[in-house]
């Protein structure tokens, strides 16, 4: 029940337990004034009967004391009692006012005439007296006749008096039981009403107001201080204080709610940051695999709940290989062919999920973890694949800002496009077409690279020059010359391995650049390089092209002033390895200034 009706229904009973407590006592006090009445009847009444009794003996001793003195004092006292008894008679014809009952009226009737008798009798033996009859006189006063008359008034007086004491004793007694009864109720009411009112007091002020709004108070100091964690309790009672609960749970609510979306709103800020933070390194990215590192740190800050891969499109575009991962995803494989992914086919995201909502990717294991696989496109040309996959008791790839992964797959894709584009115009810059190896642009690059970050490096060169290279296009054509380039150039990269870096100079001839080696190391790994070539097997198209020979030119630098001449003095051993009948290696530090051949012009 409301405050306000519990209010109004105490105000309401308050008011009419006062209006019957007033009448209460209203009718307490009238029962009070009617036993003052009764009271004051019965004493008048028995005041009445005292005099008539005592009137008529003092008349009738007036009157006999004259009979025998015979002074006159007690003739005019006699007289005085007459007058008085006339003031008496009077009093008894007045006294019907009193609603006397019916023997009462009766008694004082009886009174009157015996009284009247006995004042006959009295007047009659003053006459006599008078008239000189003393001893009838005193005869009469004091003869059975008198003393009969005398005794009826007295017993008269003594019935009225028992009476009207009984009469106003029952009325004094009613109105006594009457007026304790209404003081009773009056009492009653009065006790009811500070019952209702400290029960108001108590319960209404003090456990339906006071306590909730104790309990509350603390829980709205709270609130103000932006704590939404707060435990509000409900109130299931509908009244004022638990409306200003139900608000202060509105209020508690959409103090969470705000806080969910203000931290929302701060994720999705930090999340574009850091989105526009790898977008802002993918651009600066020079190499592949700087940009997997780039997107292995920046993927999972940006997504804590999920792992993945980044998976690039091999040459041919028939497989994918991951070049970089992130929370070690497991259901996914490190490669696999294009043809395996579901996303890959359709060009557009795919989530392979443990509902089974859609087809799963077959590169995925079956362990039914919810994976998301988003094609990596730029210029309409598939390139890669970015792929998450759901960590225990994380976010899951359903939840995940599709417009995110979009934006970031997009940007990853055109970064990687930029870098293929990029690595392919520098292969077309630094490498031969024909062979794959590095160009003159780049020997000279790595000549000028050797001179500036290290000078006092040594650095051995070799001159490697095909034997005969025009027989096999005048015999064979120009595309198995092309071959044969392809061949020596293939051995020349296999046999050098790491020890050093091969490019083709131009025409036929090939130079070896050997960093940190020394000139024997060099001589014994040219020889090597000339003993593959010439017994390597080489045919083209079910034809067998011969056997093939290199001649080659050994130098070695050791102080920077060396290297200048370095590709002259190997190409010096070249043209003398030529002029012994090819097929040979010849060191430059080797050759007197006899033997040293003329340099050809270049």
């Amino acid at each position: 029940m409301r405050i306000s009706a519990i209010t109004n229904w105490a105000y309401g009973v308050t008011v009419l337990l006062t209006v019957l407590s007033g009448t209460a006592f209203i009718l307490s006090a009238n029962s009070a004034k009617q036993e003052r009445i009764a009271v004051q009847e019965h004493l008048t009444l028995d005041a009445l009967g005292e005099e008539l009794a005592l009137g008529s003996e003092e008349r009738t001793d007036e009157a006999r004391l004259y009979v025998m003195r015979g002074e006159e004092r007690h003739l005019n006292a006699f007289h005085v009692q007459e007058a008085e008894e006339l003031h008496r008679e009077t009093a008894i014809k007045n006294i019907h006012a009193l609603n006397v009952s019916p023997a009462e009226t009766a008694a004082l009737e009886e009174i009157a005439r015996d009284a009247e008798s006995l004042d006959k009798i009295e007047e009659a033996a003053i006459s006599s007296y008078q008239n000189g009859d003393q001893a009838g006189a005193r005869q009469m006063l004091f003869g059975p006749e008198h003393e009969r008359s005398q005794t009826a008034v007295i017993e008269t007086v003594t019935r009225f008096r028992e009476l009207t004491a009984a009469r106003t004793g029952t009325a004094l007694s009613q109105a006594q039981s009457r007026a304790d009864l209404w003081g009773t109720v009056a009492k009653t009411m009065l006790g009811l009403t500070a019952a209702l009112f400290l029960g108001v007091l108590y319960f209404v002020l003090r456990r339906r107001v006071a306590l909730p709004l104790m309990r509350m108070s603390g829980i709205v100091s709270r609130l103000a201080k932006q704590d939404y964690e707060v435990e509000v309790p409900l109130d299931r009672r509908r009244d004022e204080i638990s409306e200003m609960n139900d608000a202060i749970h509105i209020f508690r609510n959409n103090g969470r709610e705000r806080d969910r979306l203000d931290a929302e709103r701060l994720r999705d800020q930090q999340t574009k940051d850091l989105i526009l933070q790898m977008m802002h390194r993918l651009q600066a990215c020079q190499t592949q695999h700087e940009l997997a590192e780039a997107v292995s740190l920046f993927a999972p800050r940006i997504f804590p709940g999920l792992a993945g891969h980044l998976y690039v499109m091999n040459d041919s575009r028939t497989a994918l290989m991951s070049v970089g991962s992130w929370h070690e995803p497991h259901a996914s494989q490190t490669s696999f062919p294009s043809s395996a992914c579901w996303g890959l086919r359709r060009g557009r995201p795919h989530v392979s999920n443990r509902d089974h909502s859609d087809i799963p990717c077959q590169h995925l294991d079956e362990s039914q973890t919810p994976c998301l696989c988003v094609p990596l496109i730029a210029q309409g040309e598939t390139i890669g694949l970015l792929y998450f996959e759901d960590q225990p008791e994380q976010e899951t790839v359903a939840e995940t800002a599709r417009l995110y992964l979009e934006l970031i797959a997009e940007n990853i894709g055109l970064a990687v496009a930029n870098l293929q584009l990029r690595d392919r115009l520098t292969n077309l810059a630094v490498r031969d077409p024909l062979t794959g190896l590095f160009n003159r642009r780049s020997l000279d690059e790595a000549f000028n690279r050797h001179i500036r970050d290290q000078p006092r490096e040594p650095l051995v060169c070799l001159m490697v020059d095909i034997d005969h290279f025009k027989r096999f296009n005048d015999e064979f054509g120009h595309d198995a010359g092309d071959e044969v380039m392809r061949y020596v150039a293939q051995i020349a990269v296999d046999t050098i391995g790491d020890a050093g870096t091969v490019y083709r100079f131009g025409g036929e001839e090939f130079t070896v650049l050997l960093p940190g080696s020394t000139e024997e190391a060099g001589f014994q790994l040219a020889e090597t390089l000339r003993t593959n070539i010439r017994t390597t097997p080489l045919s083209y198209r079910g034809r067998i092209l011969g056997s093939v020979s290199v001649s080659i030119g050994i130098a070695s630098s050791l102080e920077a002033s060396q290297v200048t001449t370095l590709l002259m003095r190997a190409d010096v051993g070249l043209l003398e390895a030529k002029s012994r009948g090819r097929n040979v290696t010849v060191s430059a530090s080797q050759l007197t200034s006899s033997d040293s051949p003329k340099f050809r012009a270049r």
